[in-house]
């Protein structure tokens, strides 16, 4: 669901806010989105939304399959490896290699000012139930295990949540059904990263997310080392 940027949307021009509302709804439909679909979400005329639509198709955003419907297109790609490359490039062998090892979903989560977001996950191979969400998500920045974990780089505040300061000494942060029902988050920071960045690993299992404890510091120590090859 595209509603966690419409309340960050503030003064600015409303017809790019749409543009960039309408390219969220595609990426993150299942199957493509419709004319008619896109009018419902952005609440606008269907002509409104198939103008806007043409318009991201015209940039290579997105694309217009067989079937009528919008899909992402493959210019996102070339975008997404943009970002971070080095920090990603870095990270993820470490992090295929400790979901295969551990079991679960593990991500890298960088700060964006009051918010903790994904830019990067790995899937286990060698299970096939686990915990999974879609890179972009982002999360409240003093609420979960990744917003502690990074936080938790940091110098202490005033009024920091208790979680904080409880990763500060111990090098990890936990949390427990606060970002997804029913699963619980191990997260800890890497070393010397601007932005400030951690490695965060989710399961629905207790027992699992004990064990996972024992590792994920060494995990983000993993990532720390590998970021002067790849620089």
């Amino acid at each position: 669901m595209t509603g966690a940027t419409t309340g960050r949307t503030q003064a600015g021009s409303q017809t790019l806010a749409r543009g960039l509302h309408a390219l969220l709804a595609v990426v993150e439909s299942n199957g493509g989105m419709t004319v008619q679909e896109l009018a419902g979400e952005l609440d606008v005329h269907r002509s409104i939304a198939y103008r806007i639509l043409q318009t991201l198709v015209n940039f290579g955003f997105v694309t217009q399959g067989d079937d009528g419907a919008y899909h992402p297109g493959a210019l996102l790609a070339t975008l997404a490896d943009t970002y971070l490359p080095a920090l990603r490039a870095a990270a993820l062998p470490v992090m295929r290699e400790a979901a295969d090892e551990l079991g679960c979903t593990i991500s890298l989560f960088v700060a964006e000012g009051r918010e903790a977001a994904a830019i990067a996950l790995e899937e286990p191979t060698t299970t096939s139930h686990h915990i999974a969400f879609k890179v972009g998500m982002r999360t409240p920045i003093d609420r979960g295990a990744a917003g502690y974990a990074l936080l938790s780089a940091g110098p202490p505040l005033d009024g920091e949540p208790e979680a904080v300061t409880l990763a500060r000494e111990r090098g990890y942060a936990t949390s427990e059904g606060e970002i997804l029902i029913g699963a619980y988050a191990i997260a800890a920071p890497v070393p010397d990263t601007y932005p400030q960045t951690c490695v965060n690993i989710i399961t629905h299992r207790a027992d699992q997310a004990r064990t996972v404890e024992e590792h994920i510091v060494e995990v983000a120590q993993r990532v720390g080392r590998a970021l002067p090859q790849i620089a």
